[in-house]
């Protein structure tokens, strides 16, 4: 009797037990409340737990294994008055909550005191930088409000010039910094000026930097990305804002229809009095504008699904004389769309579907007494994406995906009316990626992946390893590391002036991609509620590089691998920012230390082998010091410095006449330059001040308004932009040095938001 009393209780026991272990789930949309926007990297946690969790690209959270129960959940999001909900959970429930944050309404008073601290788990990983458009436009970034302005300033970025957007991150040049604008490539995402780049920011909904050490569901490039991500338009209401100014003027209209929202802006520049006004000044553009055009229309299907389709198109025009008798013109712009479908299979299943379509066009001509330099640029990339997020429980996220495409690039080039090269490129490409982050405690963080990559022509294959891991000893500590193989097919040939004349070329038979390693270890640590500091320390390699071969006499009639030269570099470097976000006075301090060195054939030869040189974008130590002072409720003051140890250039020591005897024209003289080597020189360092004030109201009653006083290069610092060499009749040398910004140039803007 006793034996089938036991067996009954452990038959109740075992049918019984499913049920009170069986979790529940919770999972949905985080979004603005006053537009409908989601909100990327907000946090959702349940109070008193250890469980929580950021939300996707798209804005979407999922928690899982959750014991049935009574919860409070908390939401928060830098910017956003957090929100506390009490829920229920049923055994075995799937819960949908899709949250709302209404933003802080910050006053004065507000602004003096500290704000509390915040819960900024993902944006705080490795290597990464999340950068709002809130953000973007409060900085002290003079002229125009830009995101890749914005970037400069952070440790580890530097900026070529002034007269160049392009990003040089962590020793890499532009071509290695991935840059995506709603999941879609961006070959050349600059204007002429370093004032501006492509990113419109009354347009831009998130901006994310991973400055090394990005995971597995990114690739193509060895050194970065730059994720951008549009905004969908407001949901509730219709608005916009018009802004007026003597460099760029911009338009932005968003708001609802029955089946979703819609987003559109403009920008042009409007420099064309100033430079009538500057005309005749050394370094000043006989005329340049530019434009830049972005949309986006989103449909939502149904609560799981949701399907957008986004545009941007944008031109550069310049015309530059310069040392008298130079004259450049330039043309070149991009031309971006992209089609997404977000799909929600189930609470713990996550998925994207994007078609992507991206154009790159440059048509620069060059004048250097009378001798014509022509070339004609293009890009055609067309590919489909599907991303997949998956969450079995509460210890592990796994994410999936595929991407692959078409990608076409003609070019040719011509000097002095002869073609010299002419290449004509077409091949697919196929991408494939696995991650699972894995928590085993809420004390440790484990990212683990690896990508698979195929390009077609040359058949080249390769596989790609990522290890990231992250510890927190003491609430207020993160120690991080991690560990990444990346691969490269693709190639930027740039130039020392104008990013118009860049080009890109790709791996092929005999051209073998390149690669490298990165190594970061990080310590971010919050000192006080409204006092972060961020410390990192990088190394990283750079193989197989390759680049057109300088030494080439004629490569007409040559195979294309016939064209190259493959190097190696390296850089490492240690990274502070000290950063205050709150407070009447807030900004950050940035320093980089950082070098950077690569090798070529034929180079800086010494015993017969070639030698390590730094590239011209090594700065060695690198200071960014950004403040904003609130003087009243309605006044902002604004003030950015910068330091930069000078760049690296090749100078000169001695000239020589080359005689070469011809039966047909004669004797001939050639006037030759000697250098010690590449690069082995050093510009003066550079330094700039640039100050800003804005008043903040209301136009009438009908409109928010800001009024911005700005001027760059205060104490007119004449930076060097690059020297020029001309021989004289009389056997001697001229050195040419040409600056950057010459002079204090003012701005002023007014803008109208409604």
């Amino acid at each position: 009797m006793s034996y089938r009393v036991l067996l009954f209780v452990l038959v109740a026991c075992v049918s019984a037990s499913p049920l009170r272990a069986q979790p529940a789930s919770l999972s949905g949309f985080v979004k603005d409340a006053t537009s409908g926007e989601t909100l990327i990297l907000a946090n959702v946690v349940l109070e008193g737990t250890t469980n929580g969790t950021a939300t996707n690209n798209a804005g979407y959270y999922t928690l899982t294994g959750i014991a049935p129960g009574d919860y409070t959940v908390v939401a928060s999001y830098v910017g956003y008055e957090s929100t506390r909900q009490e829920i229920t959970l049923a055994p075995g429930e799937a819960r949908r909550l899709d949250i709302e944050l209404m933003p802080e309404d910050v006053a004065f008073e507000e602004v003096v005191v500290t704000a509390e601290r915040q819960n900024e788990e993902e944006a705080r990983s490795l290597g990464v930088a999340q950068m709002k458009v809130e953000t973007v436009k409060q900085l002290p970034t003079v002229l125009e409000p830009d995101v890749f302005r914005s970037l400069q300033l952070l440790p580890g970025v530097k900026a070529a010039s002034d007269y160049s957007s392009g990003l040089y991150i962590r020793g890499g040049d532009p071509g290695q910094t991935l840059v995506l604008l709603d999941r879609t490539t961006v070959y050349n995402p600059s204007h002429v000026f370093g004032f501006f780049s492509t990113f419109n920011p009354d347009a831009i909904k998130d901006v994310r930097l991973y400055k090394g050490g990005f995971p597995a569901e990114y690739g193509g490039r060895i050194g970065s990305v730059v994720d951008i991500y549009n905004k969908d338009g407001n949901r509730r209401q219709t608005g916009g804002s018009l802004s007026l100014g003597l460099l760029a003027s911009r338009a932005f209209v968003e708001g609802p229809y029955s089946k979703g929202s819609y987003m559109f802006a403009a920008r042009r520049s409007t420099l064309e009095p100033l430079l009538a006004a500057l005309e005749g000044q050394e370094g000043i553009p006989d005329g340049f504008y530019f434009y830049d055009l972005n949309g986006k229309v989103n449909l939502d299907l149904s609560p799981d699904d949701r399907v957008s389709l986004s545009f941007y198109a944008g031109t550069d025009a310049l015309d530059l004389t310069f040392l008298g008798d130079a004259n450049l013109d330039l043309g070149y712009g991009n031309r971006t769309f992209s089609g997404n479908w977000t799909h929600i299979f189930s609470e713990r299943l996550f998925s994207n579907f994007t078609v992507t379509t991206s154009r790159y066009f440059s048509q620069p001509t060059l004048n250097l007494s009378g001798t014509e330099i022509k070339q004609d640029s293009r890009i055609y990339d067309t590919s489909v994406k599907g991303d997949f997020e998956y969450i079995p429980n509460a210890r592990h996220q796994v994410k999936g995906g595929f991407w692959t495409g078409v990608f076409t690039f003609p070019f040719s080039s011509s000097f002095d009316g002869n073609e010299s090269f002419a290449p004509r490129i077409q091949t697919g490409y196929a991408d494939v990626y696995v991650q699972d982050t894995y928590k085993p405690s809420p004390l440790w963080r484990i990212e683990v992946g690896v990508r698979g990559s195929y390009f077609g022509d040359g058949g080249h294959m390769r596989f790609s390893p990522r290890l990231s891991v992250e510890h927190l000893p003491v609430s207020s500590v993160r120690l991080q590391a991690s560990y990444g193989r990346y691969y490269q097919y693709k190639t930027l040939i740039t130039n020392e002036s104008f990013s118009g004349f860049d080009f890109w070329l790709t791996s092929a038979e005999g051209v073998p991609p390149a690669y490298g390693d990165q190594f970061i270890l990080g310590v971010n640590a919050q000192l006080t509620s409204s006092l972060n500091l961020d410390v990192e320390g990088y190394y990283r390699t750079m193989r197989d590089l390759f680049e057109l071969d300088p030494f080439l006499p004629d490569p007409s009639g040559l195979d294309y691998a016939d064209y190259f030269t493959f190097g190696d570099g390296y850089a490492y470097g240690l990274e502070l920012q000290l950063e205050k976000p709150t407070g009447r006075l807030n900004g950050f301090l940035g320093y980089t230390f950082g070098i950077t060195e690569r090798r070529f054939p034929n180079v800086n030869l010494e015993g017969g082998e070639p030698a390590y040189y730094p590239p011209k974008f090594d700065r060695r130590h690198d200071l960014n010091l950004v403040a904003n002072y609130y003087l009243t409720p309605k006044w902002r003051a604004t003030g950015v410095f910068t330091y930069a140890t000078g760049q690296a250039y090749t100078q000169p020591t001695a000239q020589y006449k080359l005689l070469e005897g011809d039966a047909v024209v004669g004797d001939r003289a050639f006037d030759v330059l000697r250098t010690p080597g590449l690069n082995r020189a050093r510009l003066p360092a550079y330094h700039r001040l640039d100050l800003g004030v804005s008043r903040l109201g209301r136009f009438f009653g009908i409109a928010d308004y800001e009024l911005q006083i700005q001027v760059i290069n205060v104490y007119s610092r004449r930076n060097l932009w690059f020297v020029f060499y001309e021989f004289e009749d009389d056997n001697t040398i001229t050195e040419n040095e040409v600056p950057q910004i010459p002079i204090p140039l003012p701005n002023l803007s007014f803008t109208l938001s409604f």
